[in-house]
């Protein structure tokens, strides 16, 4: 699915992005709600930031990249956490591009978005390359999705990629 986020582009700064979990959640600009085998997923675009909300018969996980007020947690190359029952991947990287590149990127990244059923993607009102997407899925028992948040301003687009699966027992895995 892809909207236009009326709304002025406030998130101007790749480097200001933050990451957290556990957060509530924030006032979203569009959202998208996804049933993917027994798990409950939302996306959430809140301007050139996102948010996901998983549920599942284990238990929930929130995981907000945005501008967040007061954080102390700067955007992390890799983060890899266990929730109760579940293992947490998370990771993240900064692609710099040039213009033609960066233009090129964007609608590729927009045209793979745009009409996957497991896709949401923003753009915003004086910018064609200004835009966040998101895109789930589900396979092997595990819950993944990846996020592009662009700044065409600065020719930075911030790419993350989150799986949340059932942690294997240590017996299981011998």
């Amino acid at each position: 699915m892809l909207t236009t986020l009326h709304t002025a582009y406030s998130d101007t700064c790749a480097a200001d992005l933050a990451w957290a979990l556990g957060r509530e959640p924030l006032p979203a600009l569009a959202v998208l709600d996804l049933r993917l085998g027994g798990a409950q997923l939302q996306l959430r675009l809140l301007g050139a930031s996102h948010q996901v909300l998983l549920e599942e018969e284990r238990g929930s996980c929130s995981e907000t990249v945005a501008c967040i007020p007061g954080s102390s947690t700067p955007l992390p190359l890799g983060v890899s956490k266990r929730l109760g029952d579940w293992e947490y991947e998370f990771a993240a990287r900064v692609e710099t591009l040039g213009a033609g590149s960066f233009a090129g990127r964007a609608q590729e990244l927009l045209a793979l978005v745009a009409d996957h059923p497991h896709g949401l993607a923003g753009t915003f009102p004086g910018s064609p390359h200004a835009f966040t997407a998101m895109l789930a899925q589900r396979t092997e028992g595990q819950v993944r999705w990846r996020t592009w948040h662009a700044y065409p301003q600065e020719g930075r687009l911030v790419v993350t990629r989150t799986r949340v699966g059932v942690r294997m027992p240590a017996s299981a895995a011998l």
